[in-house]
């Protein structure tokens, strides 16, 4: 089959530990099944596997990726579920500390075909196109978990999203406007904050400016950067919702008085679970959400999509079709 693999990795120059050709066909374990893939997207989670962050060299070659969409076994239309639980784990396959995504100990979906556990497939609703539904299981999840499950926000809240780019920051945009939340953000670029603008936040800020009034929840997934800012763009009661840190997770002040005496939130989310997923396709379809796409290209183009990502091209999602 086709595939995209890491066979080795570097920091400097991920590209060149990529290789797009053929691979066998994965093994399917007991309980698992396979999906053969229509769609599939690209995620910074790729990038870093290709960095030699989070993928230990020794489980070379992998194929790389977290998001698709397909063919089930029994022909029905699906959606790729990536967050795989440990054996024997029940409930919340998020907090299970043994979890993995895709291409981190199982091969992922960047290929013809992969295998996954048969719970890990969701119907793809008939109103959704697969190069929607490739955007979904990852970066959209992420945002559907932050917004809906951890924020605690109603609709007529204002949300300030640091950071106006990026696949996470685009779906809370998204997302957050077909559900009446009033959506800000933050953005060391003017460009990218008006673009953020037209997809359908409500305004757009320069990193750190002082805001007109203060939010409800901040959702945050630059981290050391913006810490301080988020903390006090807060009102009383506040929520921030973080997600990731890929400025650093050392922000020069923790801010620790300003979070007890303004009794703020501190919520960290991962991802998103196999339910979240399901409820995340309807609301897309159900809303009229067409999530953002930066570029469509076959999968044996897939250095194409990798070299915008690593170059800081990318706005919304790299799509491959299968």
């Amino acid at each position: 089959m086709l595939a995209v693999t890491c066979v080795s990795q570097s920091a400097d120059d991920p590209l060149s530990g990529l290789e797009v050709g053929q691979r066998p066909e994965p093994t399917v374990p007991e309980d698992w099944t396979t999906v053969r893939l229509r769609t599939a997207a690209l995620n910074h989670h790729d990038v870093w596997s290709l960095r030699g962050v989070g993928l230990p060299a020794d489980r070379l070659p992998m194929v790389l990726g977290c998001d698709g969409a397909g063919i089930a076994e029994d022909g029905s239309e699906v959606v790729v579920h990536a967050v795989v639980a440990s054996p024997g784990w029940t409930g919340d396959e998020t907090l299970d500390p043994r979890r993995s995504l895709l291409s981190e100990v199982h091969d992922g979906t960047l290929a013809e075909v992969v295998a996954v556990p048969r719970g890990n497939v969701v119907p793809k609703p008939a109103g959704l196109s697969w190069e929607s539904a490739a955007c979904l299981p990852t970066a959209w999840l992420t945002a559907y978990r932050m917004l809906f499950t951890n924020a605690g926000v109603q609709p007529g809240a204002t949300v300030l999203v640091q950071g106006a780019a990026g696949g996470v920051a685009t779906a809370l945009v998204q997302l957050g406007r077909a559900a009446g939340l009033r959506m800000w953000v933050t953005s060391r670029d003017a460009a990218r904050g008006e673009a953020a603008v037209a997809l359908g936040a409500d305004r757009a800020f320069e990193n750190g400016a002082r805001l007109p009034e203060r939010v409800d929840a901040v959702m945050e997934t630059v981290g050391a950067a913006t810490w301080s800012h988020s903390v006090n763009a807060l009102r009383p009661g506040g929520t921030i919702v973080i997600s990731g840190a890929t400025s650093g997770d050392a922000p020069a002040k923790a801010e620790l008085t300003k979070i007890f005496f303004k009794q703020l939130r501190v919520v960290g989310s991962t991802m998103g679970t196999r339910d979240e997923l399901e409820r995340l396709t309807r609301f897309v379809v159900d809303a009229g959400i067409e999530p953002q796409v930066d570029s469509v290209l076959p999968l044996a183009d897939a250095r194409d999509g990798f070299a915008r990502m690593v170059d800081g091209q990318v706005s919304g999602k790299v799509v491959f079709t299968v």
